[in-house]
């Protein structure tokens, strides 16, 4: 929690201590507690620290600054002892009176906790390392750790940026019977985490990735790295680490770092920069950068089109007034709830305070960014803080940097993390963005950066609903503008083909190059012209959307079934299609049909020698014209495509497939039957042996006299077959 100075009194702030704050008061009669501390100014809740659990002496280990309007109000530090479920016990309190601290020194103080009931009982003591601090000092430059839960980190100010560029590996470790590996790195810095992507089969690897983290401690810390084998269904296998320590880096400067593996084998190849952060900050709604005429005026210096090619990277700045929210969804069994809000735009996050116990919570906080990609959302979610479990939420909202209209004090609906719906609650948030338009266009023509905390994505009926129902509107669209061109050249509606046969052949008898970026340019000056008179047909999506939503919402279990059971199949539909033509297109240059290929071969060569006899403009001319006319020419004539047409005489590898083992079964009868046949016949020599199946199977049997056995000549061994 930050916590900044405005006005002429001082602040205080307690920072970590070893043995801050320490107490030894006991509410239960196995002897241990389950102690935290409340800090309250003027009757208001200002922090309330973490819960430590069965002990004594516990250490807290926090640091906080906190803002008083003036040093007549005592602070008053109260300890509890946290029961789930029951009220919390009261294990004592006790004033520290603000007028008798020093300015500027840091003083150790013990507190003697009392109970105001039996102020003769020692209930223990507090003990803390207190700062009172002026206003002068930046306040910028303080910061405090506030208690989150584990799936959200500590919220802090960073104090710079490391970027990272993975550039390649070199010799690393086999893993894989092939004598390869799959590899991808890994790199941890405290809470902040990234994963690179999977080059297969290889041992030199090139990743090219670049990614930043935040550095919170000015004197550095350590990159932990570790390289990994993919191996699918089953554990990745282990292929070495590093660590880069960034106090040995100076800044502003780029380090190319050759890191060899311990515990493996190879060598890892970086790029490593640090520098110092910028225009980041949390402050009080009565102090922000740019409600001071001088330094706003300064910022848009800063970012003015004079300076367009300074610091690329540096697009702009955001400013967002969190002020309040109405109405929150109640998340503790009490009715109530204790929020706070996270702010993120990119892999950028900070939160505010927590308000204990309220629906209706005033934060009224500023946050600072520097916008890096103009193109990027701004979240705002707000959680619920439960002690010993993972935050609740209670609601957020989107809102692109570039629909955000300047200095608006906007009231926001919260919504489900999907977005998908409303939830309860609304926000009111004020924001103010100023950025350069040269540096954000040529910012939009890098890769996106990479958000490094995404939820793992899961398996949605409904998304897969949806998505595919965006797939065949896209469809229906070029479907439609199809049958929109085909209706010119069958002439249904006479003026409509009339002009339009008279706009192609002006068009393509004037064709230059620089009509194709104007052609694009029409529908977007079109649909401009449509916006800026009310005619807004971006609503229609949207609610086409909510109402898919709701209609899929309403719809029982067997109706789902059935319309997932659809899409599948529309999808293996789609699938075999595409993929049939595209195997039709691979046999015909691979002459699975001779004829087709051969057929190929000519209208290829008499299509070569008419371009190149002829100049391109006449022959799109002709087939224009020919399209045109040929409904008048013949009315009765069949629409058809000729290249569609020759591609489907061309079978598909299903196809191809299918006749071979066709076939092979008509190959196998006939073979089986020949053996069948042989294996029945009776085999003679030249000097009369005879055999009768035929006759036996087609014939009425004739008895076959006895006969002596011939002598065989094996000099003359050829065999006849004798039919009876």
């Amino acid at each position: 929690m930050e916590k900044t100075w405005n006005s002429g009194e001082p602040s205080q702030e307690w920072p970590a201590d070893q043995n801050y704050p320490k107490s030894t008061a006991t509410t239960r009669p196995r002897g241990t507690s389950d102690p935290y501390v409340k800090f309250k100014i003027a009757g208001k809740e200002v922090f309330r620290s973490k819960t430590i659990h069965k002990n004594l002496n516990p250490v807290w280990d926090d640091r906080i600054s906190l803002h008083v309007e003036t040093l007549r109000d005592p602070l008053y530090v109260k300890v509890f002892d946290y029961d789930f479920g029951l009220q919390d016990d009261f294990m004592g309190s006790a004033y520290l009176y603000l007028e008798s601290l020093e300015h500027q020194r840091t003083l150790d103080v013990t507190l003697d906790l009392k109970d105001p009931q039996y102020p003769e009982h020692n209930l223990g003591s507090l003990e803390l390392a207190i700062t009172l601090t002026p206003k002068e000092v930046d306040v910028r430059d303080a910061y405090q750790s506030l208690r989150l839960s584990d799936v959200h980190r500590k919220a802090q100010l960073w104090r710079g940026i490391v970027s990272i560029s993975l550039i390649e590996g070199h010799s690393l470790k086999p893993m894989d019977a092939n004598g390869l590996s799959d590899p991808y790195v890994k790199f941890r810095m405290g809470h902040q985490k990234y994963k690179s992507k999977t080059i297969p089969k290889t041992l030199n690897p090139q990743w090219r990735e670049q990614f930043d983290f935040h550095l919170y401690d000015e004197q550095g810390g350590y990159v932990d790295i570790t390289v990994w084998d993919k191996d699918a269904g089953k554990k990745d296998d282990f292929m070495g680490r590093c660590t880069i320590d960034l106090s040995l880096l100076s800044k502003e400067h780029t380090h190319k770092l050759d890191l060899p593996l311990e515990e493996g084998e190879g060598v890892l190849v970086l790029l490593v920069t640090l520098t110092a952060s910028a225009a980041v900050s949390i402050s009080d709604l009565s102090v922000n950068m740019l409600d001071d005429p001088n330094e706003r005026h300064q910022i848009m210096q800063r970012y003015s089109l004079w300076r367009s090619l300074h610091n690329l990277k540096d697009v702009g700045v955001v400013q967002v007034k969190v002020i309040r929210a109405e109405g929150l969804m109640a998340a503790d069994v009490t009715g109530k709830s204790d929020p706070f809000c996270v702010v993120e735009l990119s892999n950028d996050r900070l939160q505010t305070h927590t308000v204990y116990k309220n629906l209706n919570p005033e934060w009224n906080k500023v946050f600072t960014f520097n916008v890096k990609d103009i193109h990027s959302v701004l979240e705002v979610t707000v959680y619920d803080e439960d002690r010993d479990r993972s935050a609740d939420f209670l609601g957020k909202v989107a809102i692109p940097l570039l629909n955000i209209q300047n200095g608006e004090r906007k009231a926001y609906a919260l919504k489900s993390k999907e977005l998908t719906g409303p939830t309860k609650g609304v926000i009111f948030l004020e924001i103010d963005v100023i950025f350069n338009a040269v540096k954000a266009g040529l910012r939009t023509l890098i890769p996106i950066e990479q958000k490094y905390i995404e939820e793992e994505p899961r398996v949605s009926k409904q998304l897969l609903l949806r998505n595919f129902n965006r797939v065949r509107r896209c469809i229906m669209f070029l479907i439609n503008t199809g049958c929109y061109i085909n209706s010119c050249f069958e002439w249904d509606s006479p003026q409509r083909s009339v002009c339009a046969f008279v706009l192609f052949v002006i068009f393509v008898w004037n064709f230059e190059l620089y009509m194709i970026p104007l052609t694009l340019l029409l529908p977007l000056a079109w649909n401009y012209i449509l916006i800026a008179s009310g005619k807004d047909t971006r609503q229609d999506v949207d609610e086409d959307f909510d109402k898919d939503d709701k209609d899929s919402e309403r719809k029982g279990f067997m109706n789902k079934l059935y319309a997932i059971q659809d899409v599948c199949i529309s999808v293996q539909n789609a699938l075999d299609e595409v993929a049939s033509y595209g195997e039709r297109i691979k046999n015909t240059f691979n002459w699975t049909v001779p004829f087709l290929s051969w057929l190929a071969i000519v209208s290829l060569g008499v299509a070569t020698i008419i371009i190149y006899f002829i100049p391109l403009r006449y022959i799109v001319l002709a087939w224009g014209v020919n399209k045109f006319t040929k409904k008048l020419r013949d009315p009765y004539t069949i629409d058809n495509n000729e290249l569609l047409d020759f591609l489907s005489r061309v079978p598909s590898d299903v196809q191809v497939v299918g006749e071979f083992l066709t076939l092979i079964s008509v190959s196998s009868f006939f073979f089986f039957f020949f053996i069948f046949m042989t294996t029945h016949l009776s085999v003679s020599s030249r000097h009369g042996q005879k055999l009768g199946l035929l006759c036996s199977l087609f014939g009425p049997p004739h008895p076959t006299p006895p006969r002596p056995p011939t002598p065989r000549c094996l000099a003359h061994d050829c065999f006849i077959f004798h039919v009876s």
